[in-house]
């Protein structure tokens, strides 16, 4: 066996690195949405895990056929420059909103933690203070980000998978069944008012052929990985979720801040409810780094291409782009206030799916252009065919999460977007030569 296979990962582990890149501390505010709407909300979950399956197949053969890296990249086969754009741009408008999301969800928990109950001037105000604590603790580069990121997850996966596993034990079916439908929805907008939440859940998968070049025959192996981890993270979220249902009564669920920690609180006692609260703050707040230093590595790339001001692309000695940190945080903090709400969970609501919308836009694009990539890298037809088809239908199931998302959301989103293509008209010149 040569060196260069045994530095290469085998299938199971890239499996495994694929499902702990997905799972985050997106999941611990999910069970205080879904009592909101009721057991009928694993529905949800069952339509979201089709669909994120079509999607991250997609996109595991996008990252296979595909010249050109990301998201953008790949829309740009389709749409040209302007589509690349569009993709990253929308991209990066999530992300601001979805870290602001994380860094509500680590004040909640870190309230439940100290046992104080705050404001929405002082949850808003805590949230900028995450955020800015995050995007200083980044100005030395990667290295510490890296390490505390890494520690972080494992704070959210082992209660999550510790839940699924013993918490049957606490299991009440009569308080799951009770807790169907509390509010007497009517089936089709029961169904719908969870997917915006339970995709949040899976936001993310788009990078999980990112490891492609680091595994044997990738063009087999990859798309296992990504099926088998989506699979196996789609269980764990659907299994844990519903087992709160299970344990904790709806009308407490749906008021907590800190639902898994109620749920351990339940299970053993107020110390280990108090254990788990204190490993799921460390997880929001190591994804909240985490994610802050990604944003902005997002930004300085695309101002690298040309598509974002110079300003994004400056770094100091430890070659972290400070100057973008500072903007983006700055730009998060505006977005606090706008969406301040008078509960916690109303504002984190809000910004999940404010952050859903506009990711959607990219993932719209990245499956429009799979025809074109496969095309192009001169694909088997009947290989392209399929891929197409299953392209298709990711493409279907985010229309329908755009739809489930509301008015509002969409609304607000939609004028994100719009303003993003007024954007590219103003940089547009700098490439046309490059075009003509």
């Amino acid at each position: 066996m040569s060196q260069q296979n045994r530095t290469k990962m085998s299938v199971t582990q890239l499996t495994l690195l694929t499902a702990i890149n997905m799972m985050g501390s997106g999941i611990v505010m999910l069970p205080t949405k879904l009592a909101e709407i009721g057991t009928i909300s694993i529905l949800s979950w069952l339509i979201t895990a089709v669909g994120s399956l079509c999607l991250a197949y997609a996109f595991a053969k996008c990252g296979m056929f595909s010249k050109r890296p990301g998201m953008g990249g790949y829309s740009e086969y389709a749409f040209g420059k302007a589509g690349n754009f569009m993709a990253n741009y929308t991209y990066g408008v999530s992300l601001l909103f979805a870290n602001i999301a994380i860094a509500i969800t680590c004040v909640g928990y870190g309230a439940e933690f100290l046992e104080i109950e705050l404001t929405p001037v002082q949850v808003c105000l805590s949230t900028i203070v995450v955020l800015w604590i995050c995007t200083s603790a980044n100005f030395m580069g990667a290295s510490l980000t890296g390490k505390f990121s890494a520690l972080a997850v494992w704070c959210v996966i082992l209660p999550v998978l510790l839940l699924t596993v013993i918490g049957w034990f606490w299991f009440s079916p009569t308080m799951y069944v009770e807790a169907w439908n509390p509010h007497n929805e009517p089936f089709f907008s029961a169904v719908g008012a969870s997917i915006s939440m339970t995709l949040w859940a899976f936001l993310g998968l788009e990078s999980a052929c990112a490891n492609s070049d680091a595994v044997d025959n990738p063009e087999k192996n990859v798309p296992i990985a990504v099926l088998a981890a989506t699979i196996g993270v789609a269980i764990i979220y659907i299994v844990s979720t519903n087992i709160i249902a299970g344990i904790v009564p709806n009308a407490e669920l749906v008021k907590s801040n800190a639902p898994f920690g109620l749920t351990f609180t339940m299970m053993f006692n107020s110390t280990i409810g108090k254990i788990v609260t204190f490993l799921l703050v460390l997880s929001c707040a190591g994804s909240t780094l985490g994610w802050q230093f990604t944003i902005a590595k997002v930004f300085q790339q695309s101002a690298i291409d040309g598509f974002f001001p110079k300003c994004f692309a400056k770094v100091n000695k430890w070659k972290a782009p400070v100057l973008g940190m500072i903007i983006i945080t700055a730009i998060q903090t505006g977005f606090c206030f706008m969406t301040i709400s008078p509960e916690l969970f109303k504002q984190f609501n809000r910004l999940v799916d404010l952050a859903v919308v506009t990711n959607i836009m990219p993932y719209l694009l990245s499956m429009a252009a799979v025809a074109v990539i496969m095309k192009v890298a001169k694909v088997e037809p009947s290989k392209a065919k399929l891929y197409n088809v299953i392209a298709i239908i990711g493409a279907i199931y985010s229309f329908y999460a755009l739809f489930s998302t509301g008015i509002t959301e969409v609304f607000y989103g939609s004028l994100a977007t719009f303003l993003g293509w007024t954007l590219w008209g103003l940089i547009a010149p700098r490439f046309a030569s490059n075009e003509a």
